[in-house]
């Protein structure tokens, strides 16, 4: 009797040690669990969820695949293009929290993101309603996290200059402390000329160009020709109205050159029209005397992937540069 009543309690015992043991995994995999989504949300002070590590270049061009001519596009108000810009310069200040709440206002997110390939991380700041059967075409905004901004590439005509989108995900990528500025829609996809960012003070892509050019940061707009506008050329190489990107520009057109492109010079000749003085971003950066490099690719080398490749390692013999404060 004796034995089988010590049987029973050493089971007894068993089973309440068991209990504990479990309640006590539980409660450290949900503290654990909590702590997870703690650090999530200060990494992400939006909220919304992007994943940590993604393949950038693919994740803009996925974005820019569903651009073409019918997509439309909706003329920001004064105060709205001037909410995305303020938000890139809390980015840049780092205050991302302050920066998530302007956006919200507009309907625009901030997340951040790690770059699959470079492991660096970048904010994200889109627009929300990319999605909707009718979309802004806002634009995206991409900024390198892992050290102080020092330059920007802008792609205005993302999709009706082919694969110019492609190229500037990889001169962001190729080289630290860069922002991308990406436009939101078909060049003609609004009324007019409403969409077509190199020409309009009244986008948002312009704002933050605006923004960006304020602080002192020199930038390079990436553009496309036919090769029929200008034979024997793969490159035309210009600072638009301003003269204080002229050793940048040298600079870019001898790498371009050293791999076998064919460049025009437009500080040093007519190159068929194509020096962009009419560009808005390269008249404000000239008001403030800010190195802007216009730069337009032949459509042969920008749907060769290898000499589109090519193109961006020439890229950053000067963005590596800036990027160094040089």
């Amino acid at each position: 009797m004796k034995t089988n009543r010590a049987k029973s309690i050493s089971a007894a015992a068993a089973i309440v040690a068991l209990g504990v043991l479990v309640a006590g995994l539980a409660a450290y995999g949900f503290g654990r669990a909590n702590q997870r989504s703690a650090t999530d949300r200060s990494a992400d002070p939006t909220g919304a969820g992007a994943p940590a590590g993604v393949h950038l270049e693919q994740r803009i061009t996925d974005f820019t695949d569903r651009f073409d001519e019918h997509t439309g596009y909706r003329m920001p108000r004064r105060s709205e293009r001037l909410a995305v810009a303020h938000a890139v310069g809390l980015v840049l200040d780092g205050h991302p929290g302050r920066a998530a709440s302007a956006l919200s206002g507009i309907d625009f997110q901030l997340r951040t993101i790690t770059d699959s390939t470079t492991g660096r991380r970048y904010a994200e700041l889109s627009d929300r309603t990319e999605q909707n059967p009718a979309p802004r075409g806002w634009g995206r905004v991409y900024i390198d996290l892992s050290r102080p901004v020092r330059w920007s590439v802008q792609v205005p005509h993302p999709v009706a200059d082919t694969d110019t989108e492609q190229l500037g995900a990889r001169v962001l990528l190729g080289s630290p402390g860069g922002v991308l500025v990406l436009a939101g829609a078909h060049r003609r996809a609004g009324v007019g000329d409403t969409a077509d960012m190199a020409h309009r003070r009244d986008s948002v892509f312009d704002a933050v160009c605006d923004e960006l050019a304020a602080r002192g940061l020199p930038g390079i707009q990436l553009h496309g020709f036919a090769d029929d506008s200008a034979p024997g050329y793969d490159v035309i190489a210009s600072t638009g109205t301003g003269q204080s990107g002229r050793t940048d520009g040298r600079r870019l057109a001898d790498a371009l050159r050293m791999r076998n492109f064919e460049v025009c010079r437009a500080w040093a000749r007519s190159c068929a029209a194509l020096e962009g003085h009419e560009n808005v971003q390269g008249r404000k950066a000239a008001t403030e005397h800010v190195p802007f490099l216009h730069i337009e690719f032949a459509h042969s080398v920008r749907t060769d992937d290898r000499r589109l490749s090519d193109a961006a390692a020439a890229i950053h013999s000067v963005t590596f540069r800036w990027a160094a404060g040089g």
